[in-house]
């Protein structure tokens, strides 16, 4: 495939969770390959490095301070933004509890911004290509989680499955609008969602994730990057309704 069918010069993109993580990974990266990239997250000091990054990487950023389970302050922002070619639906949170100590507020946040968050970026973005007449690309965060059952991970597996209903779904509605929507589903990503163990615990959690990977590894957020800027170019424009799964296929737990 020619580097061409990469190139995203005078479109605009939109990235949730951008102030971190897989996130800003793709966000300079999308601005890397030319877009436009509108940067939206809750975390402004966070939002505003991404900005920083990007400018000093010779790209162009909007930011947009939110929180994604804001459907107004979402649509506001992508109405803003104008006419999008790419919808990155990236912003996610991480919640661990058991099943039996699973509590009302934990799973109604978790489910707010892992699946709610997502439905209202694809709602909105889906609806801006369609007025446009765009033929654009929809990209949500799934995960290896769903392949897997992992202890205390009931609240974030169940929404990032919902993730995947949801993309699947999307994709035989919005297809007929030359709309293309697709999943990533990481595995372990050396992010701040999962640095949030202590030192050795971190570690010994890695050492399981690398067991785990095919390429004896754990991953970076440009690992995802990369695979969401492949599925938002035209080098996939007849890719739609698939999960891609950066790590060989394997179920990779969080």
């Amino acid at each position: 495939m020619p580097l061409m069918a990469y190139d995203l010069t005078g479109r605009t993109a939109f990235v949730t969770g951008a102030a971190s993580g897989i996130g800003r990974a793709t966000a300079l990266l999308l601005a890397q390959a030319g877009a436009t990239v509108h940067c939206a997250d809750r975390d402004a000091e966070g939002l505003e490095e991404t900005g920083s990054l990007v400018s000093r990487h010779g790209g162009r950023a909007r930011l947009h301070p939110l929180d994604v389970t804001d459907r107004a302050a979402l649509a506001a922002a992508v109405t803003r933004a104008g006419p999008l070619d790419v919808m990155a639906a990236v912003a996610g949170i991480m919640h661990t509890s058991t099943v039996l100590e699973t509590r009302d507020e934990d799973l109604d946040r978790v489910l707010a911004v892992n699946f709610k968050g997502v439905l209202y970026a694809c709602q909105e973005a889906a609806r801006s290509m369609i007025a446009s007449g765009t033929r654009g690309s929809i990209v949500t965060m799934a995960s290896g989680a769903v392949d897997s059952a992992g202890t205390g991970l009931l609240c974030y597996s169940a929404a990032k499955a919902a993730v995947v209903q949801l993309t699947k779904t999307l994709a035989t509605e919005v297809g007929r609008h030359g709309i293309r929507v697709n999943a990533v589903a990481p595995g372990w990503i050396r992010t701040p969602m999962t640095d949030r163990h202590e030192p050795a615990e971190q570690l010994q959690a890695e050492a399981a994730m690398v067991r785990y990977s095919p390429l004896g590894r754990v991953g970076e957020p440009e690992d995802i990057a990369h695979a969401v800027l492949h599925l938002a170019s035209d080098a996939s424009s007849f890719t739609t309704g698939q999960i891609l799964r950066p790590n060989g296929g394997v179920a990779m737990p969080w």
